[in-house]
């Protein structure tokens, strides 16, 4: 007989709760046939005096349970039990279970495998204290290093700085040290750290015991039996001095510090302590803005060109750049581009209907020497396209391009940042041209000396080539292999020349393209630090992770669980996180979509000519009243919602977002099965990020359209059953409620879902009111940025007569009658289909790009 069972709180992770009291639920899967069984489930957990007991928990009825937005199995029935808790400070749990009193029990972990879960209590007003130090926290910490406390901008949260010598580097070798820092809390519940990946990328660890990491990391945070959070931050780039953080193998934490400059100098490491992870590293980002900003020049030639230039960029330039949907031929026309595959490429787009409304041409364009073994070798000889692929040049293919396909609004080329992977070619026109240098590399797949341009040269490189391209009819660049300036051994051509190339760089790309550009393979530590977390630019697009590997299988959960990790650090920095191309045409193609909507970053494709999945691209997409696509991007930016939780753990991946205002926005949450076997989970409405207690909401499932009732925070009913089998994902949106009391219909609930088979339509809506007329009748106004069907929640919809009781415009005219109906999985939402409402008007969208539709109805209807 099988059975599977899963709580809220969760077994085998650590679960925070500011309230003393909570209800434990508890939700087994068991064959039909046995459902009937007198089944009880039992918490065995411990007390605050050390022992453990058990507590049985009761059954509840389906009506009075946990929601599910997803189709139930046939051959399985869900029980649910809960009972209240009242837990003083912290409580280790696990569950055991039996189908009769009579029956032996089953544990769960023999059941599922999972390990005991961890309750801890932390009211906020308990933890922010003025009278701990550093060494509270970091038990052991080496009391040679220079500690200060600093002025936190983050609400109760504690900062300090922490610094170690370093000495000068010497015969132009750079100068290191290894530098023991402590043991935070003397032992962690669990920790997170972002480390190096590989020299390009970051990429998540977790752990949980003794402190190890396999690589060095940027960033590490340590979750503290008591429930507050340690971050340590490893502050890169100023004064050449890169920190990065190590484990010892006691589990202490130890700093690695590297010195570029011919002066002795000092690593800085950021420590932060608070009640929840987010404040932390928000706490520790924030400072390290303001070193970075302390430690530049910011009235140096660099700073005042950056600042008038940024000075002319309208945001909505920028937005133009990344709202539309985008194609990328990366993946999808491989190696040795030529100018009839990329129109090939762009007129099968066109032949299936997908307005792409940018166009990115990857590697494999440039005119290369293809002199050594593999492309780290290989050298750039000149700006123009390889002669042979594109006998006509680069110009006349970009001006077959637009002038066929006006939609394609942006056509931008990759290159690296050093020209290509090995840099120039020596025998080339550009080394002819430029004064070159050679310097040498040691990296993990790569060592041996490259060509590059001096730095008395560097700006005048870019600031041609970037003219040659815009005379060209290209608006953008992916400048890629970023992290190669990382890789140089010399401490000389590292201090004159990183700084230099990154500057010039970012000058020459708001001069020519409005910062219209894609900065990838850029997580080294200095380019983090110097390139993207200042404020003093306009934000621009950085890729968030390693990249998408088609013909890879077990990468693609990786995928998703890297970019939500890596978004808890760089949501901090001043650029738009870009998780990467994908094909549509996939087996993981819904995974990575939905993950690509819900991140709030561009989205673009790299499908095969011919292959792609059409209804995919429109859950993700929409037409505008003037014909472009554009996709629907949350207004914060997607990330895990549990940092502490390991990628090998059998646990539901959850990427949370949010659209719109606080308090009147919307929550999101994406649900995603990145583990090697099907998982079922209870998950709580206060996962939702945003989500208040103070509001009531209904959650809609994307791919089912199920819909919960009305359900607050703190409601005992307030968790989602979840089950997902391998690649199995679904994004639910948290809708808040506005309530209207009528005389002859009690109260009436009613929610604005945006475009309701968009993954993330809630981000279509760009303006909404809502109000209760003087004649008692509601009125909502909705401004959508496309087209679509906008879906309605009004909890009295299945008693109201839609011809009786509603009056729908689109800017001011009433729309068909057969364009308003009655939501076919959930008859409380009302469909308005205002793109056939608006095609059958014939209407014009006229200056304004955004669509208005009123909806009327009484809220006294018999």
């Amino acid at each position: 007989m099988e059975a599977n069972i899963c709580s809220y709180p969760p077994l085998g992770r650590v679960t925070q709760l500011k309230d003393k009291t909570f209800q434990f639920a508890a939700l087994l899967e068991v064959e039909i046939d046995h459902a009937e069984d007198p089944w009880e489930v039992a918490v065995w957990h411990s007390s605050a005096e050390g022992d453990w007991r058990e507590t049985l928990l009761a059954s509840f009825p389906a009506g009075n349970s946990p929601a599910s937005l997803q189709f139930t199995r046939p051959e399985t029935s869900l029980l649910y039990f809960r009972a209240p808790f009242l837990v003083p400070s912290s409580m280790n749990f696990t569950l055991k279970f039996r189908n009769g009193p009579e029956q032996p029990w089953r544990w769960a972990q023999e059941a599922s495998g999972l390990m005991d879960g961890v309750v801890l209590i932390n009211p906020e007003d308990t933890l922010y204290r003025t009278d701990e130090n550093l060494s509270d926290f970091i038990h052991g910490l080496n009391p040679e290093l220079s500690v200060k406390e600093a002025a936190s901008q983050t609400p109760n949260t504690r900062l300090w700085t922490v610094e170690a010598n370093v000495g000068p580097a010497e015969e132009d070798r750079s100068a290191y040290a290894d530098v023991e820092l402590g043991t935070p809390w003397g032992g962690a519940l669990r920790y997170f750290a972002l480390v190096r990946h590989g020299s390009p990328w970051l990429g998540p660890r977790h752990g949980s015991g003794l402190f190890n990491l396999d690589k060095d990391g940027v960033m590490c945070s340590f979750l503290g039996p008591q429930g507050r959070h340690l971050v340590l931050l490893g502050v890169s780039g100023p004064n050449n001095v890169i920190t990065l953080l190590r484990s010892s193998g006691s589990g202490s934490v130890k700093l690695h510090i590297r010195n570029d400059e011919e002066a002795q100098s000092s690593g800085l490491v950021l420590a932060a302590v608070g009640d929840n992870f987010e404040s932390a590293i928000a706490a520790v980002m924030y400072h390290a803005r303001t070193v970075v900003f302390a430690t530049s020049d910011t009235e140096d030639d660099f700073t005042r060109e950056l600042r008038n230039l940024s000075n002319d960029i309208k945001p909505e330039w920028y937005e133009n750049w990344y709202d539309g949907l985008g194609y990328c031929t990366w993946n999808a026309l491989g190696q040795r581009l030529t100018d009839e595959r990329i129109i090939n490429a762009v007129e099968a787009l066109a032949k299936d209907n997908i307005n792409i409304s940018s166009l990115i041409i990857d590697d494999n364009w440039q005119d290369i020497d293809y002199e050594g073994q593999d492309q780290y070798n290989y050298g750039w000889k000149g700006f123009e396209a390889e002669p042979n692929a594109f006998p006509h040049g680069l110009k006349d293919t970009v001006s077959r391009i637009r002038s066929k396909h006006p939609s394609i609004q942006h056509v931008a080329v990759w290159h690296a940042l050093l020209g290509y992977w090995g840099g120039i070619s020596s025998t080339g026109h550009l080394a002819k041209t430029y004064e070159t240098v050679q310097v040498d590399r040691d990296d993990s797949n790569l060592r041996g000396p490259m060509t590059v341009i001096a730095k008395e040269d560097v700006a005048k490189f870019y600031d041609d080539f970037y003219r040659f391209l815009s005379d060209s009819g290209i608006d953008g660049v992916k400048t890629d292999v970023q992290y190669m300036v990382d890789t140089w051994v010399s401490a000389k051509s590292r201090r004159e020349l990183i700084n230099t190339y990154l500057d010039s760089w970012m000058i020459s790309a708001l001069r020519h393209f409005s910062i219209k550009v894609v900065s990838c393979m850029s997580q080294a530590p200095q380019l983090l630090f110097h390139q993207q977390l200042p404020r003093n630019r306009p934000p621009m697009l950085v890729r968030n992770s390693d990249d998408f590997y088609p013909d890879i299988p077990e990468s693609h959960p990786w995928h998703l669980f890297a970019n939500a990790h890596n978004a808890l650090l760089t949501q901090h920095l001043n650029i738009l996180p870009d998780w990467d191309m994908f094909q549509t045409d996939h087996e993981f193609a819904g995974f990575h979509a939905a993950a690509r909507c819900l991140s709030g970053g561009p989205i673009y494709i790299t499908d095969v000519p011919g292959k792609h999945n059409i209804e995919l691209i429109n859950q993700m997409t929409g037409p505008t009243p003037r014909g472009k696509t554009v996709v629907f991007r949350p207004s914060v930016l997607g990330k895990s919602v549990d940092p502490y939780t390991s990628y090998d753990e059998p646990a539901i991946l959850k990427i949370g977002s949010y659209h719109g205002r606080a308090a009147t926005g919307t929550p999101m949450l994406g649900v995603f099965n990145t583990s090697r076997s099907s998982l079922r989970e209870l998950i709580a409405l206060s996962d939702f990020p945003g989500v208040l207690s103070s509001i009531a909401y209904v959650v809609r499932a994307h791919r089912s359209g199920f819909v919960t009732p009305v359900i607050e925070r703190n409601s005992p009913t307030a968790n989602l059953t979840v089950s997902l089998d391998v690649r199995g994902y679904d994004i639910f949106t948290a809708f808040p409620i506005t309530q209207y009391d009528s005389e002859t219909n009690g109260k009436i609930f009613v929610a604005n879902m945006g475009l309701i088979e968009k993954m993330t339509g809630a981000a279509a809506i760009t303006a909404y009111q809502s109000e209760l007329l003087h004649n008692g009748r509601v009125f909502l106004d909705t401004r959508l940025k496309a087209l679509g069907v906008l879906g309605i929640y009004i909890s009295s919809l299945p008693t109201m007569s839609i011809e009786r009781d509603f009056m729908v415009t689109i800017l001011g005219q009433p729309i068909p009658p057969h364009t308003v109906t009655v939501n076919a999985m959930d008859d409380h939402v009302l469909n308005i289909d205002v793109e056939t409402a608006w095609k059958e008007l014939g209407l014009e969208s006229g200056w304004s790009n955004e669509v208005e539709v009123k909806l009327y109805f009484d809220v006294e209807h018999p």
